[in-house]
């Protein structure tokens, strides 16, 4: 890439009030809000670019359909004025948003990633930042998820499939990483 430019950019992912909806069950991780509001507010005070993400499904009844209250990002997680915002209809972050095109025309090189939820567009697009040649260091005690059941009828609780995730990304994709961390790097 030209241009290139040695500050992360923190990528914040699906930061939004449908995940508080009960149909996805209880989420993990309770330290996950504190820990991203955290990175948050030392991005701001570093003045480190970030963007954020905001998934607008089409499926039906979803809370994260633009026209639901679910839509809306977390009130600490708003983007500021001259902060960038992109939407997707996809897990991946990349796919429909321009996302791969703003990050080359910036020069950027490393990605911080944090959102929700760890196992879907989390991981969807840590492992296309990865393939695309980024450096990704996810921050998983940023990140949460929720329970699921198998096709087979298997229920794996929600700290099960966010530790899979993350275990699945490291080392391959990203590396994951944490919030104290994260901030001592910068």
């Amino acid at each position: 890439m030209t241009g290139q430019t040695n500050e992360p950019l923190l990528l914040l992912i699906d930061l939004q009030k449908g995940f508080d909806h009960p149909k996805w069950g209880e989420r993990n991780n309770p330290e996950f809000v504190s820990n991203a509001k955290k990175i948050i507010s030392h991005w701001r005070e570093s003045n480190l670019p970030l963007v954020h993400v905001r998934h607008a499904s089409t499926e039906p009844g979803s809370p994260l359909a633009p026209h639901e209250t679910g839509h809306e990002f977390y009130e600490w997680a708003m983007p500021l004025e001259d902060e960038t915002e992109l939407v997707k209809q996809v897990n991946s972050c990349f796919i429909g948003t321009g996302l791969e095109a703003l990050l080359k025309s910036r020069g950027v090189e490393q990605l911080v990633v944090l959102g929700l939820t760890t196992n879907h567009c989390v991981s969807t697009t840590v492992r296309m930042a990865g393939n695309f040649g980024f450096d990704v260091k996810l921050v998983g005690d940023a990140c949460a998820t929720f329970p699921r059941t198998s096709a087979s009828g298997v229920h794996y609780s929600a700290d099960i499939i966010h530790e899979t995730a993350l275990a699945s990304l490291h080392g391959e994709f990203c590396t994951v990483t944490d919030t104290t961390t994260v901030i001592n790097a910068q």
